[in-house]
């Protein structure tokens, strides 16, 4: 009777910390669509933060570029090394180029250009936002009149939004070059040559969705860790949680957010 007892009152205490797990799950997902449901409202509102963009969009893409080059170099090289082998199998060798710009344009631009900005850029602004929401600068901008969630939130989220496309087609031309200077080492084939092959089998379809993937991914990337930062609590380890969380989501949700874009263009196509 005393354990049927204490499994009872076991059970009766895991209930409730469930539900309130599950009941916090919900709010985290309610707070995230009022956030953005906010950065609309405001990114639609004058006063419009143009200088403020600007900035963050400098801070965003060119002082990506050095990693963002030294990445999508090294992607092409070693996908079209890993490649020529398999290839080689069957004799089918001339077909690298095309194999390269169909991997690159349709998948690896989006993808690694996407984990570089939320390693690099989500985590910062997480721990940007953060850092100003433990010190109370935030709280300090409220009352001086200033709107803190249009000049902190929407200029950092439309800047990653506008800039990782770019940087999306840049990676994919650094990428290109990568599998170029491999093929050209090993078969000798021209620099025309290559890129005729490697454009033919490459779409309007193609170059469109790896933009809207990389419109989708920045958006993605900026209200994570704004989100994250902006409501920041506990101190310098409130900071580091942060901007933590900023990198983690981001990545699940672009990988989750590829699954989706990739069966809904393949049905498309």
């Amino acid at each position: 009777m005393k354990s049927e007892s204490n499994d009872t009152g076991l059970t009766a205490k895991k209930k409730p910390f469930i539900s309130k797990g599950i009941d916090s799950f919900f709010l985290s997902i309610y707070n995230v669509y009022c956030f953005i449901l906010r950065f609309f409202k405001q990114a639609v509102s004058p006063p419009f933060e143009f200088k403020e963009i600007i900035s963050q969009c400098y801070d965003v893409g060119y002082r990506s570029l050095p990693l963002v080059s030294l990445t999508g170099f090294i992607t092409g090289l070693v996908f079209t090394k890993q490649s020529r082998p398999s290839l080689a199998d069957f004799g089918a060798t001339s077909w690298l180029p095309s194999l390269i710009s169909i991997a690159i344009i349709r998948a690896l631009a989006p993808l690694v250009t996407a984990l570089i900005a939320a390693g690099k850029v989500g985590s910062n602004m997480g721990a940007e936002l953060g850092s100003m929401k433990v010190t109370e600068q935030i709280d300090a901008m409220e009352v001086s009149g200033t709107n803190p969630f249009k000049f902190l939130v929407v200029t950092r989220v439309l800047a990653i939004t506008f800039m990782l496309p770019i940087l999306v087609i840049y990676t994919g031309l650094i990428g290109m070059l990568g599998g170029y200077l491999n093929i050209h080492q090993n078969e000798l084939t021209s620099f025309t040559a290559f890129f005729n092959s490697a454009f033919k089998t490459i779409s309007f379809l193609d170059i469109i969705s790896s933009v809207v993937k990389a419109t989708v991914y920045g958006f993605t990337i900026g209200i994570a860790g704004c989100y994250q930062g902006y409501y920041a609590k506990n101190g310098t380890q409130g900071v580091g949680r942060s901007a933590n969380a900023a990198v983690v989501i981001s990545m699940f949700m672009i990988f989750v957010e590829e699954m989706v874009i990739v069966q809904f263009v393949n049905a498309i196509r």
